[in-house]
């Protein structure tokens, strides 16, 4: 290996082990983001040393088994109990668990990600309507194969955590969803199978 090779090398380590300090203590969730932050602070320029997205969930897991244990294994199981219940609260439009929550990586202002499959998305936003529910939205997109799929998202707060209700077309379901065209695929649970992780987990 080249000088060059293993400085890059050890560059990534670095900026993976520092990123996923950023993530544990400031609370923040998102990976590009951190990753700028710990480059920066490590005076590393090249964008050739940025650790993948895999590298620094790793790290973070590593972190927070040292430094966290308690604490953070405690928020997990909090937000997932919450999710569980709004999972159950959204039952007709097919929920799904994903991202942070789902992974085991959430910090303390970490969002709760349901993917929802309705009949037409319009029937999530009549349901939020009918319950009294207080919400904003926005828009995104999510991606199968070569395919970009538009998706409404709800935003809103249940059991004191905020929630991301992402809105896809019924026929969506079967798909593998991505957040980017090149990146990887979203893992997601069911209700069944969230209710099993936390019986596994529990004392």
């Amino acid at each position: 290996m080249s000088r060059k090779a293993k400085h890059q090398t050890n560059m990534r380590a670095r900026i993976a082990a520092e990123a996923a300090r950023i993530m544990a203590e400031d609370g923040i969730d998102n990976f590009a983001l951190a990753k700028r932050k710990a480059a920066r602070r490590l005076g590393a320029s090249d964008t050739e040393s940025l650790p993948r997205n895999d590298e620094v969930e790793a790290q973070l897991h590593a972190y927070r088994a040292l430094y966290q244990p308690q604490e953070h294994s405690e928020r997990i199981a909090a937000l997932r109990r919450a999710a569980l219940d709004a999972m159950r609260a959204f039952k007709r439009f097919h929920p799904y668990l994903t991202g942070p929550v789902l992974k085991g990586t959430a910090g303390p202002y970490a969002e709760i990600e349901l993917q929802l499959f309705p009949q037409t998305p319009k029937d999530v936003e009549i349901d939020l309507l009918e319950r009294g529910i207080s919400f904003s939205t926005q828009e995104a997109r999510r991606f199968s194969g070569e395919r970009a799929h538009a998706v409404s998202v709800f935003l809103l707060h249940w059991q004191g955590a905020p929630l991301k209700l992402s809105v896809f077309d019924s026929r969506d379901e079967r798909l593998a969803l991505k957040t980017s065209q090149a990146g990887r695929v979203m893992e997601r649970v069911g209700a069944a199978e969230l209710a099993a992780m936390l019986r596994e987990s529990a004392p």
